[in-house]
């Protein structure tokens, strides 16, 4: 397996892509090889990736079906496929930018990351449109546990996208993209997973740039029931398998928000009612148990003849 840097670009929108592509270009290490996998795209980048022929290493590959409508998290993993062997993968959107720094910093912090984690991100920002830069750099501890991370992005705290982490290919291989809807919420499942009980190491002095706009899946806002059904199945994951790493006054925010998402669009169902109490029982303290029972007695009544 070689150690080289794999950058994954999952293209679909040629409206930002020569951005991304000047910043591969600009970077001030070229020990990296980039996998270009177009999504049966209708905006043909061939001519554009002429212009960057011999400026970086890539690969450009155009698959015939357009798997990312119906499944981002697989059309992601075909993506990852076109790189066989290489062992560390980051995967790019093809409006993001990286900051010139970045392949060359992972590199010169593998002395201090290797073989202690599964999981390395950088220091990012948001563009907002086309050029509109958000001032906030997004920096983090140097080690972190996953759930630590998730639970101050929970908390907005800090942010998080797919863009700025580089990851295993080993632990990619173990776990993989869990599919959820729009791939939404699928990186930070994905962070709870290949982390693999071991911290998260972040590179703070190199920005990783995510586009927010009405072009791409977080920036808009047509999709918010299919992004509320995502949530509502990961909250169940969260709920389910990994409660128990967090502490009380997390956990009981966690099965509330899990509460909240079932909530948006229809009252609770009855088994749902007795899976959050059964949750409740084991997790929360004795006020939130008898509230929550109260709840489940008045539901009865309003169902029964």
């Amino acid at each position: 397996m070689t150690s080289m840097l794999a950058i994954i670009i999952p293209y679909y929108k040629l409206t930002f892509f020569e951005e991304t592509l000047q910043s591969l270009a600009s970077q001030t290490s070229n020990r990296f090889k980039v996998y270009i996998g177009d999504d049966a795209s209708p905006e043909n980048p061939s001519i554009l990736l002429e212009k960057y022929q011999g400026k970086f290493d890539f690969v450009y590959h155009r698959f015939d079906e357009n798997l990312g409508e119906k499944s981002l998290a697989q059309q992601w993993e075909r993506c990852i496929a076109l790189s066989a062997d290489v062992e560390w993968i980051m995967v790019l959107g093809d409006d993001d930018v990286l900051g010139e720094t970045v392949v060359e910093s992972f590199y010169t912090n593998q002395a201090v990351f290797r073989g202690k984690t599964n999981v390395i991100r950088f220091a990012s920002k948001k563009i907002f449109g086309k050029d509109t830069l958000d001032a906030t750099v997004f920096d983090h501890p140097v080690w972190e546990t996953a759930t630590a991370a998730f639970y101050r992005k929970f908390t907005k705290s800090t942010r998080s996208t797919l863009s700025e982490y580089i990851f295993s290919r080993a632990s990619y291989l173990k776990f993989g993209f869990y599919d959820y809807p729009l791939a939404w919420n699928s990186d930070d499942r994905a962070w709870l997973e290949f982390s693999d009980h071991k911290p998260i190491f972040s590179i703070n002095e190199s920005i990783v740039y995510f586009r927010l706009s009405d072009l791409n899946i977080s920036g808009r806002q047509d999709n918010q029931a299919i992004k509320n059904q995502s949530d509502i199945v990961f909250y169940k994951y969260m709920v389910i398998s990994k409660l128990k790493e967090f502490n009380k006054e997390q956990q009981l925010r966690l099965l509330r928000r899990y509460q909240a998402e079932l909530r948006k669009t229809r009252s609770l169902k009855m088994a749902e009612f007795f899976f959050l109490f059964f949750l409740y029982m084991k997790y929360a303290n004795s006020d939130w148990v008898r509230k929550f029972y109260l709840k489940i007695i008045n539901k009865m009544k309003s169902i029964l003849p």
